[in-house]
């Protein structure tokens, strides 16, 4: 049990070991003794719209409604008494027609009645939601094709120990100012992710959202693919192809809250506030202006589990990233707060329903694919939640790294370079759980959203502008190059399990996200990827994507992240790093102007030969190491030595052989 091995967590024994006991009760009560839990997660195929031998059926649950009325392109958008669903019993309602009168791609909505009001509703199970281009308005669309999607590649198994992610947006990835396409994705960024060697892709914004400047994470239908990049059948070919590359698809997940829409969302689909949200003002997010889900209502849970079930099956997803989870675990969010000690964990201000659903949701996923992976967004550290169940975690596969990003911000923004310190950094790069796997990123979307800046802006600013092609001389240029891919290679070289980027950073894609909006006249500007400026051989963007092309390769090719990386030498005043991790040794020279010549330090003995140096021309570098050397380690006073020059604001990967 994880409090075996971490003495800290022994006070809390006890604590651990209910949480353990109260997701196993969960899910004997959702599924019954010795069944599946996957039994219990198929509302999807119970609720919506389904065609039934010569039927469409409509079924929603309501159970405050009085009454509930279809409207749409059937019946001219008017309440018809012919189109009232009829109420089955336990809060259901459902409405049969024959299949010939409800065409595939039929725009419809709800009418619900209720006690003292009622209005229009988005079915909480639709599959498919369109927003009409001039009223903004969005409607259910009955989404029954007649030719069914084939998959090429139905038996993919994703290779998920040591994620290599692409974090990506699917509007965004087109150099257009416009919302991009599935197909566009598939066609023009796929075989980009393929290229640079990533093993994983996680996509954004998948479930529909209203705002679109949300950037997904204001989620209104929970089983509906959004519409506005394409058709579920696009959606499908993409995940396919991805396959047919060797690359998982991991679904950035929304289980944190709901839009607080009363239209489109579910927070009051039948005029109570308490449905699938809290009710009063635990029902309403302080910092996000959303609706807060209710974990400890069996109705909620079930909706989630089978949302889950659903993209797994439908699209063949291979995981999820969870996103939100310190404010779900949390009754105060986690909002302002720092965690600097285990009780901040064990307080009684944990919502425990949402850690019991969270276990629940970890262990749905490893029924339906035993290969598939979770990864936690929490930024608190709680211990525990990415072990394994069995050793009194909440089974989460991965927690991201997230105060990483933060470092390097700290480093980067407050510090010269001749005072980062080389411990500091190998520690915080390095301190995680020995209990938990981690994905580690030096920057995600987070940092490239307008109000913040990428690494790449902190370091060269407004020069980006003028001095990022190959002729122009510019020192802040040259010192951000290095300093950008030393800072990537170092964080994926201390990286506890695997690496994350997002969608354009591995070349330094200049400027921020700035989605449409009011404020900057709804411009798509801000909004795209400038892959031209990678693939214009007269810049220095191309230089960058070479290597982190030649980097993600490099630690996808080999085993280097299934050993800990150890400490080799440290010193402070010549601002070198050297650590081993396998048969591998990474060095660091963060120095801004002083090299290193002959560089002596212990090693494993044996013969090693440079396999990546980032200061290597082809990336932007300068070409100061001669990398056809072979090093041999010498054995002095019963240590074994290697010997290396160290050029300023470099590193290098040595392989012994």
């Amino acid at each position: 049990m994880i409090y075996d091995a971490d003495t800290y967590l022994a006070p809390y024994r006890e604590w651990v070991d209910r949480r353990c006991r109260r997701i196993v009760t969960a899910r004997q009560e959702l599924a019954g003794y010795g069944r599946p839990l996957s039994e219990a997660a198929n509302n999807h195929l119970y609720y919506g719209v389904h065609l039934e031998h010569d039927c469409v059926v409509f079924r929603e649950w309501a159970p405050n409604a009085g009454a509930v009325y279809l409207v749409g392109e059937l019946n001219g958008w008017r309440k018809d008494e012919r189109y009232r669903l009829r109420s089955i019993g336990g809060g259901n309602w459902e409405l049969r027609l024959p299949a010939r009168e409800v065409p595939h791609g039929t725009l419809f909505k709800w009418i619900v009645e209720w006690p003292g009001g009622s209005g229009e509703r988005i079915p909480a199970y639709a599959v498919r939601c369109v927003q009409d281009p001039d009223t903004k308005i969005f409607s259910a669309q009955v989404w029954l094709p007649r030719k069914k999607y084939r998959w090429k590649h139905p038996d993919f198994i994703p290779h998920n120990r040591y994620p290599l992610i692409y974090e990506a947006h699917i509007g965004m990835c087109s150099e257009q100012e416009k919302v991009a396409s599935f197909d566009e994705f598939r066609l023009n960024v796929l075989p980009r992710i393929r290229a640079l060697g990533y093993n994983t892709l996680q996509l954004m914004a998948l479930q529909e959202h209203p705002y679109y400047g949300s950037f997904g994470y204001q989620v209104s239908g929970f089983f509906a693919l959004s519409s506005r990049f394409g058709t579920p059948e696009e959606f499908k070919a993409l995940v396919d192809e991805a396959h047919g590359m060797g690359i998982a698809v991991v679904m950035d997940i929304v289980h944190s809250h709901a839009v607080d829409n009363a239209t489109e969302g579910i927070g009051m689909l039948d005029g109570t506030d308490y449905m699938y949200c809290h009710g009063g003002a635990r029902g309403r997010h302080p910092a996000w202006g959303s609706r807060c889900l209710n974990y400890g209502n069996p109705a909620t849970v079930r909706f989630l589990l089978s949302n889950i079930k659903f993209w797994m099956e439908e699209y063949h997803i291979d995981g999820f990233r969870f996103d939100g989870v310190t404010s779900m675990i949390y009754l105060d969010h986690g909002l302002g707060k720092d965690f600097t000690d285990y009780s901040c964990y064990f307080d009684g201000n944990q919502d425990e329903d949402a850690l019991t659903y969270l276990g629940l949701a970890n262990i749905l996923v490893k029924e339906i694919n035993p290969k598939a992976v979770t990864i936690a967004e929490d930024v608190s550290g709680m211990p525990g939640l990415a072990a394994p169940f069995r050793d009194g975690g909440i089974g989460f596969d991965f927690r991201l790294s997230m105060g990483i990003a933060d470092h390097w911000i700290k480093w980067i923004k407050e510090r010269r370079d001749e005072d980062w310190s080389m411990g500091e950094i190998y520690y915080e790069l390095t301190n995680k759980r020995k209990d938990e796997r981690t994905v580690s990123y030096a920057e995600c979307h987070d940092q490239a959203l307008v109000g913040d800046k990428t690494i790449i802006f902190r370091l060269m600013d407004k020069e980006m502008y003028t001095a990022m092609n190959k002729g122009s001389q510019s020192l802040t240029v040259d010192r951000g190059m290095a300093l950008h891919k030393m800072i990537r290679l170092v964080t994926i070289a201390t990286a506890g399990d695997g690496y994350l980027n997002f969608m354009g950073n591995e070349f330094g894609h200049p400027e921020w996200i700035d989605f449409p909006r009011e404020g900057n006249g709804w411009s798509y500007f801000y909004a795209r990827r400038q892959w031209s400026l990678a693939d214009n051989p007269d810049l220095r963007y191309g230089q960058l994507w070479q290597f982190d092309r030649a980097m993600i390769h490099l630690f996808g090719g080999s085993a280097i992240l299934s050993e800990r990386p150890v400490s080799l030498y440290v010193d402070e005043a010549q601002k070198v790093l050297i650590f081993g991790r396998g048969c591998f040794i990474f060095a660091f020279n963060f120095h801004p102007v002083s090299s290193v010549t002959d560089f002596r330090f212990p090693a494993p003995a044996g013969k090693y030969t440079q396999i990546l140096d980032t200061d290597d021309p082809l990336f932007g570098g300068f070409g100061r190491n001669d990398g056809s050397v072979a090093h041999f380690t010498v054995r002095e006073k019963d240590c074994d030595l290697l010997q290396l020059y160290l050029p300023s604001r470099s590193a290098m990967v040595l392989k012994r052989h």
